[in-house]
């Protein structure tokens, strides 16, 4: 399972990849590291710390062609559990912090079109309507 899901992830061109994306209810993460391009799962993730204030540009498989500007904390740690059950604790700063959060989200039922303004959140909906109209008519 963990296997499919990093390879989705990265068939997909993402550095995150939540369960339940995949119709997968467990909380469990792969994140992908931004240079080496290995991956990671992470089991019961849970945010234990975090601070500061960033926003940029997402993009989620979830929505393909959907961009969003997202305020989330500029730096995180995150404590879960790898595959053997053993405790992991990962202070992550940058797009790595801002990824850990993305998933999260995913594990709560949180889109980033949940953390948009209305109006955005209305531009980005007709996009991906818009997006959506040549395939339903082929």
């Amino acid at each position: 399972m963990i296997d499919d899901m990093i390879e989705t992830m990265y068939d997909e061109v993402g550095i995150g990849l939540a369960a339940p994306q995949v119709g997968i209810s467990l909380r469990l993460m792969v994140v992908g590291h931004e240079k080496t391009m290995t991956a990671r799962a992470i089991v019961n993730p849970v945010i234990a710390e975090q601070g500061g204030e960033v926003t940029a540009e997402e993009g989620c498989l979830s929505l393909p062609g959907i961009f969003a500007p997202v305020t989330r904390a500029e730096w995180v740690r995150l404590e879960g559990q790898d595959l053997e059950g053993q405790p992991l604790s990962i202070k992550a700063r940058g797009l790595t912090a801002r990824v850990f959060q993305h998933e999260m989200d995913h594990l709560d039922g949180v889109l980033i079109l949940d953390r948009t303004s209305r109006d955005q959140r209305k531009q980005a909906m007709r996009a991906l309507r818009e997006a959506l109209e040549p395939r339903a008519a082929a």
